[in-house]
């Protein structure tokens, strides 16, 4: 007789979705975490984020609006904001765990380490589980150089009382990018010092090179093809140097050169079971090779966007699956994968790059639509999207430029993923106006091109 029926490493969302659907049924259940209940989304990640950053996309909106009805420029109040957003994601894990005590989840408060396949130990208690659920996430790469301990992560920033006036970011993707144009709409210097001649390579290059061109515009300094060497402290400021003679005075360094697994000091290797810095090895069920053990979320080695929608899809999954031994494999829907800049950019299902390497399966429309929609789409006048198109006429994949481009975004991946056409948008009847109603509006014709 085990203590358990299932118990999850980690109570992020690649856990505690499926945790609950397991409750539901009756199932023992318990979280093992070792941190804030919630995980790093919840807490250092995607929900602090979008708190701090949302009054930035309006104030973008705003100041499209100076001398066509507006004439005082809006201002954001960092450290202001930052005390609405402590005082709201610091009672998360709070209200995480009353919604946990609420379903009757066991919480186990420490590290969890693997004994065997069906006892875990956490501090110095040992439980026992039919099945096991790993969803203990990633955590920021470091970069070994003198000076290294000066360094700064997500985490740090996402937390500053008071912007510093020069920040320097090393890393040009998702998380660089997003705080450095936070930085720059708040009159911050900013520096961009990556290892590659590109930022955000998982995004479609022509929409990011128009954000580089509008955050250089703002004072940004971008540093292609370097490599940072070491990292020296004056007083109160920092040198970043780098190889050919790269030498930046700043305020604050933050490092974002990528992410890995938190898959070491689980005791995975005693049980044989297989993982690296890219995370956990798994099959079509999500299982390791020890078959009562799963792995959810981001902690799983896997080519699909590790998001927390995607973490907590397999966290549902992970939790049929265990009730209905006839479940099936795992299918994936189109996935959104959405980068908060300013303007946000989107993207969905075919890239345009994979549809101009096979022009025969494709079909490719660009559709300038803030200038064709400016009055329904807050002035946005630089909005564009990307239609990719199969050789059945239905839309195959999207990618979008605009502030609105989540809200796009969605609307378009509902399409895709149900095969939705003429035919079945005609039988609709959308709100308006609304910059939705534009975009149906202005998609269906595309619909009807060959």
């Amino acid at each position: 007789m085990y203590d358990y029926d299932v118990i999850f490493l980690g109570s992020g969302h690649a856990c505690w979705h499926g945790a609950v659907l397991l409750k539901l049924a009756k199932k023992k259940v318990a979280l093992v975490e070792r941190e804030l209940l919630g995980g790093t989304c919840t807490n250092y990640g995607c929900d602090a984020k979008i708190l701090l950053d949302s009054p930035f996309e309006l104030k973008e909106a705003l100041d499209r609006y100076q001398g066509i009805g507006l004439s005082k420029p809006a201002d954001v109040d960092w450290s202001q904001l930052m005390q609405y957003k402590k005082g709201v994601i610091g009672f998360m894990p709070q209200a995480m765990d009353g919604m946990f005590t609420s379903f009757g989840l066991d919480l186990l408060r420490g590290e969890g380490k693997l004994i065997d396949a069906n006892t875990i130990e956490v501090g110095d208690q040992k439980y026992t589980a039919k099945y096991f659920v790993i969803g203990t996430g990633q955590d920021y790469i470091p970069l070994d150089i003198p000076g290294k301990e000066y360094f700064h992560n997500s985490r740090d920033f996402l937390s500053l009382d008071e912007i510093p006036n020069h920040v320097t970011f090393v890393g040009a993707g998702i998380i660089s990018m997003e705080f450095a144009s936070i930085c720059l709409a708040l009159g911050k210097k900013v520096d961009v010092v990556t290892s590659g001649g590109s930022a955000l390579n998982a995004y479609p290059q022509e929409y990011v090179s128009k954000i580089v061109d509008k955050m250089k515009a703002q004072g940004a300094n971008f540093v292609w093809n370097a490599k940072v060497e070491s990292i020296e402290k004056n007083g109160e400021t920092y040198t970043l140097k780098g190889a050919d003679n790269l030498s930046i005075d700043t305020d604050y360094i933050l490092i974002a050169v990528g992410r890995k697994a938190n898959a070491e000091g689980l005791g995975l290797e005693h049980l044989g079971i297989d993982f690296s810095d890219r995370g956990i090895k798994v099959d079509n069920h999500l299982r390791t090779s020890v078959k009562n053990i799963y792995a959810s979320g981001d902690v799983v080695d896997k080519k699909i966007p590790k998001l927390t929608p995607t973490a907590e899809f397999e966290s549902n999954y992970i939790a049929m699956d265990i009730l209905n031994p006839l479940n099936g494999t795992i299918q994936y829907p189109v996935i959104p994968n959405l980068v908060f800049t300013l303007p946000r950019i989107a993207q969905v299902g075919v890239s345009r790059k994979e549809a101009e390497q096979h022009p025969g399966e494709y079909r490719i429309e660009e559709l300038s639509f803030g200038e064709t929609m400016a009055w329904l789409n807050k002035a946005e006048k630089d909005a564009h999207i990307t239609y990719i198109f199969d050789k059945k006429n239905h839309l195959a994949g999207a990618a979008v430029y605009s502030d609105d481009a989540g809200s796009y975004i969605d609307v378009l991946t509902l399409i895709i993923n149900e095969k939705m056409g003429v035919k079945e948008l005609g039988k609709m009847i959308f709100a308006f106006p609304t910059p939705t109603y534009g975009l149906i509006s202005t998609l269906i014709p595309l619909f009807m091109k060959q």
